[in-house]
């Protein structure tokens, strides 16, 4: 039930995202005199419609995305000097700007989507990817601000009996000849919390394992707290080969062998306990501008990556934690978080919203690819219009009239067609390869 939950909540989430990615259109859209006449969630057979005013809105069989129908999309033959049609993209173009033409109604050419000028033609193609960007802010907060991230503190959640050597496992276990760990040898106990250590007042986890690495063998006081009374102790550290850990990369270093990288550091032998620690609000825009990034890196070597997908399927090789996912991939690992075990459902929590979030960062980053159909190929053409028109007022030149963007029609279907076959390729290697988490 909670793997069907969660899925059932990620789609529902991206039915949200894709119809307010669509609202982010419609509305400047209509503030600006453009007519709207349908908005629509999804694609394929219509499920659902009602009209109100002059806009149909509706629901349609396939939640893979959405539309809002601007009138006069493209400027119509007369606009653009009535350009011929010799060859089959010309013919192309003619057809689309006619089509285009055809839903202006008579008196409401002003009305025309063509006849808006480049910032507000810009204001309406990004405001559907900024409405992305805006819920994925929202979802950001209500994970960081509202629970919080798996921190550890400083209270202790275990003492060590012995030193273990660096290279032992998770289980082994003490001998005789294993020498006592300080932290116990001092008394210092589980659920104890340690308030300051040698002089310096301790405020968390990450500021208390510096202090102790850095510490020779020597004596230095520590206070804990326990059952609220403060109690002071001194502790002696040994110096101990540990494995080197990468904050920023949240891994342990490895050598060309893969084995881990040690160093000698002063060692207690104590863990923290992991809780939950609201951020403050000020940190959503950082964590949302590297997700941003990461995810812009990402776009930028997709033609690569969408070669390695097929090579995996191919060949039958394992894909890697690294491989794009579509949809069926997201849904899939948000039922794995939730039907997880051992895990506290307000770290599934956080989970899932940080992969919701994610998504929308995807949406938005992706529309901005400047290529028709996308929001940035329509972006591109109303900043190459701009700049027509502003180089000709510079020089002194009669203004242009419109950018004839019916000739990217040709490129918009070939787009769409690269794009739908990504689309069933991901959906495939989702579910018979999945990625592995």
């Amino acid at each position: 039930m909670e793997y069907l939950g969660a899925v059932v909540v990620v789609v529902v989430v991206l039915l949200l995202s894709i119809g307010l990615h669509e609202v982010g259109h419609m509305v400047p859209a209509k503030r600006f005199g453009v007519r709207v006449s349908h908005y629509m969630v999804g694609f394929g057979p219509t499920l659902w419609s009602r009209t109100k005013g002059e806009t149909e809105y509706g629901l349609k069989a396939i939640p893979l995305g959405g539309y809002v129908r601007l009138v006069g999309m493209y400027p119509p033959d007369d606009a653009v000097g009535n350009p011929p049609a010799r060859t089959w993209l010309g013919r192309l173009a003619r057809d689309a700007r006619q089509a285009s033409a055809e839903e202006i109604r008579p008196g409401e050419d002003a009305r025309a989507f063509y006849r808006l000028s480049t910032p507000k033609k810009l204001v309406v193609m990004l405001g559907g990817p900024v409405m992305n960007l805006v819920i994925a802010f929202v979802l950001m907060a209500i994970a960081l601000v509202g629970f919080g991230l798996p921190t550890d503190t400083p209270r202790l959640a275990s003492v060590y009996e012995c030193v273990l050597p660096a290279n032992a496992t998770e289980t082994q276990e003490c001998t005789a000849s294993d020498p006592a760990a300080p932290a116990a040898a001092a008394g210092i106990e589980p659920g104890d919390v340690v308030v300051s250590y040698d002089g310096t007042e301790v405020t968390s986890w990450s500021q208390l394992s510096a202090l102790i690495r850095d510490t020779g063998e020597e004596a230095v006081p520590i206070v804990v707290e326990r059952d609220g009374q403060l109690v002071d102790l001194t502790v002696t550290p040994v110096v101990s080969e540990r494995p080197v850990y990468d904050e920023e990369a949240g891994e342990y270093v490895l050598d060309a062998d893969g084995e881990p990288v040690t160093e000698p550091v002063g060692f207690l032998g104590i863990s923290p306990t992991r809780e939950m620690e609201r951020q403050p609000l000020w940190s959503v825009p950082g964590v949302v501008a590297d997700t941003t990034w990461q995810t812009l890196k990402v776009v930028a070597t997709l033609p690569s990556r969408m070669v390695d997908l097929v090579e995996t399927q191919v060949n039958g090789t394992e894909r890697d934690e690294t491989s794009i996912i579509g949809v069926v991939g997201v849904g899939r690992f948000a039922g794995e978080i939730a039907s997880a075990d051992g895990l506290d459902w307000q770290i599934k929590a956080v989970s899932l919203l940080q992969m919701l979030a994610a998504l929308n960062i995807s949406l938005f980053v992706f529309n901005l690819i400047p290529l028709p159909p996308l929001d940035g190929g329509h972006v591109a053409a109303a900043l190459w219009e701009g700049a027509r028109r502003q180089v000709a007022r510079l020089r002194g030149l009669p203004r242009p009239g419109p950018f004839d963007s019916a000739k990217l029609v040709p490129l918009a279907y070939s787009v769409f067609v690269v794009l739908g076959a990504l689309g069933v390729l991901l959906i495939y290697a989702d579910l018979v390869n999945p990625v592995q988490i």
